[in-house]
């Protein structure tokens, strides 16, 4: 938590004047129970009306000075809490952008969003109030038992008792309280994660008529929140009646304190006054200050879970410009020898992969679910890095090219087609920011687009809702494949990117990769061999390995996975050749 400060050094004036304000209205404060003692000691008894006039006014001044002071001290409080809230937003957001597929794999989506938002705004709501109290809260309790000690010495040793058991007490709820508030934020990202799930699957869920079965689950895990929440709540329930036990039993003491020696002459009645106002200044500010400990250890709590966000990784250390690449190398690719396996997984995903790809070649990719198709074209963009072998791009090792280098000379198409709110012209032009339209609509025709774009009253500046709403799944996958071709790639990953189209747009997509200026080294994952029967060569892959390699002919002679795929696919067609 305390390395999340570093965000706080642009405002240190702030965070300095905040607190600095603070101190000064508790300092006005504590003088406010010695102006109400002069006039019951002194105004009262002789009946002085311009004497107790001038004291109330004193009053009226001491709060109007604490009134400011307060005022100047939320105004830079706040302005610094949400400055650091706004930069640790924009440091966490840029954090996880530069942060490996692994380090996003295992931090999971509804934990980042949790984190970014719930625990973020907790850490803003812990600095405000750590501004404001932390040292006025303090200063008045400490100040008040001083104060209480230049009125009477030997009343004020009630104090001296009751504040190391108020101390006690407000620890050992926070000593409690910590760690229980981390696993409530844990079980947050549960909930979270049912949420997205739900929000994410809603049409499934109800094509299923699983609306109460989801419904049920998600009652579940909220309630295991609330068991949760209301256990950690019971604990810090404790707080404010022990405290107030302690403190009450102490002003029954002081005040019979008091009265004894006010009896015997040695205390004014004011003076009793005095000390019972300082005693409850001080319940007040414990009171304060439990709530305090109380936010700051959900502070700590989400704090710790951002920063773990922060020394989770992201992308390791790299040379600072790409290496020199041989012109007639441009576009090759080779894999010798790539294993990969998943952080913390059981079994490798990726085992022995080698093969090679030459300038402007088609390679197809093929295999049964969970085979590693996507995998495998993950490792050439550097989204994930190889745990055996190694990979060259364009006859230098991957790993001496700069990510962003190496990205910008690849065009990728994910498996799901991804639009954003915007603009189609601001959707292509991720591919290439200064695009023009003659290269936009080039990149349209090529994906097969161009109708869906002149189907839409806008045209290039048609709406694109948020996620694509508003297009099908076969014109998100076109949009998408134009964003890709847009930069020009010298390499073209299409992620089974193709299976909302219908054959005759899949056969016109690949026949205009084949006509592409500056043909790009195209790689393919489908599911169809249709779809990839045309490649120069084949990958069949299965639980990992590579079980063929060839065209279309050779692994239909040879390869009996490719066999049994092609069969299920064209089961009348081999029958009749059989």
């Amino acid at each position: 938590m305390w390395k999340l400060l570093r965000f706080l050094r642009e405002y240190k004036k702030e965070s300095i004047l905040a607190p600095l304000f603070k101190c000064l209205e508790a300092a006005f404060e504590l003088f406010v129970p010695l102006v109400v003692a002069a006039i019951i000691d002194r105004g009262i008894p002789t009946q002085n009306k311009g004497y107790i006039i001038r004291m109330c006014l004193l009053m009226a001044l001491l709060a109007a000075v604490g009134l400011t002071n307060t005022l100047f001290a939320q105004y830079f409080a706040a302005k610094a809490a949400t400055g650091f809230s706004a930069k640790l937003r924009r440091a966490l957001m840029a954090h996880i952008q530069s942060m490996t597929y692994s380090d996003l794999d295992t931090l999971g989506t509804s934990s980042l969003i949790t984190r970014m938002t719930s625990d973020v705004n907790q850490v803003q709501t812990g600095v405000n109030l750590a501004l404001r109290l932390a040292l006025r809260s303090p200063i008045i309790v400490f100040g008040a038992m001083i104060m209480a000690f230049t009125v009477d010495a030997k009343a004020a040793l009630v104090f001296v008792g009751v504040i190391p058991l108020l101390a006690a007490v407000v620890f050992g709820v926070m000593l409690v309280t910590i760690p229980m508030y981390r696993r409530v934020q844990s079980r947050l990202d549960s909930v979270t994660d049912i949420t997205r799930d739900n929000l994410d699957g809603v049409r499934a869920i109800r094509a299923f008529r699983r609306e109460a079965a989801e419904t049920a689950a998600f009652r579940e895990e909220n309630e295991k929140l609330a068991a949760m929440q209301e256990r950690v709540g019971r604990f810090a329930a404790l707080m404010n009646p022990g405290t107030y036990i302690l403190v009450n039993g102490a002003v029954i003491l002081l005040l019979w304190i008091g009265a004894v020696r006010v009896d015997a002459g040695v205390l004014t009645q004011g003076a009793v006054v005095a000390l019972y106002n300082y005693m409850s200044q001080i319940l007040v500010e414990l009171i304060k200050l439990a709530n305090l400990i109380i936010t700051l250890n959900k502070t700590a709590a989400c704090g710790n879970r951002i920063q773990a966000v922060f020394e989770s990784g992201g992308a390791p250390t790299e040379t600072a410009a790409a290496p020199a690449v041989d012109p007639a190398q441009r576009g090759a690719v080779t894999f010798s020898h790539v294993g990969f396996t998943y952080q913390n997984a059981g079994a490798p995903s990726l085992t022995d992969i080698s093969f090679s790809a030459a300038p402007g070649e088609v390679i197809g990719i093929i295999g049964g679910t969970g085979a590693g198709k996507s995998t495998l074209i993950n490792l050439l963009p550097r989204f994930y890095e190889p745990t055996e072998g190694s990979i060259t791009v364009d006859g230098v090792p991957a790993a001496d090219f700069p990510r962003d280098d190496l990205r910008r000379r690849i065009g990728i198409v994910p498996q799901k087609a991804v639009l954003f709110q915007g603009t189609i012209r601001e959707n292509l032009q991720w591919g290439k920011a200064d695009a023009d339209d003659e290269a936009l609509w080039d990149a349209l025709k090529a994906a097969q687009a161009v109708d869906i774009v002149q189907a839409k009253p806008g045209g290039l500046d048609e709406p694109v809702q948020e996620g694509g709403r508003n297009f099908s799944g076969g014109q998100k996958q076109r949009l998408t494949v134009a964003r890709a071709l847009v930069r020009r790639p010298e390499f073209l990953i299409l992620d089974d990117s193709a299976s909302a189209l219908d054959y005759a747009t899949d056969a016109a997509l690949r026949q205009a990769l084949k006509t592409l200026p500056d043909r790009p080294t195209v790689f393919i994952v489908s599911q169809r061999t249709a779809s990839i029967a045309h490649a120069d060569k084949i990958l069949v892959l299965d639980d990992g390995h590579l079980a063929g390699i060839g065209t279309h002919d050779a692994l239909l002679q040879s390869c009996p996975v490719y066999q049994e795929i092609y069969a299920s696919q064209h089961q009348g067609e081999v029958q009749a050749n059989g």
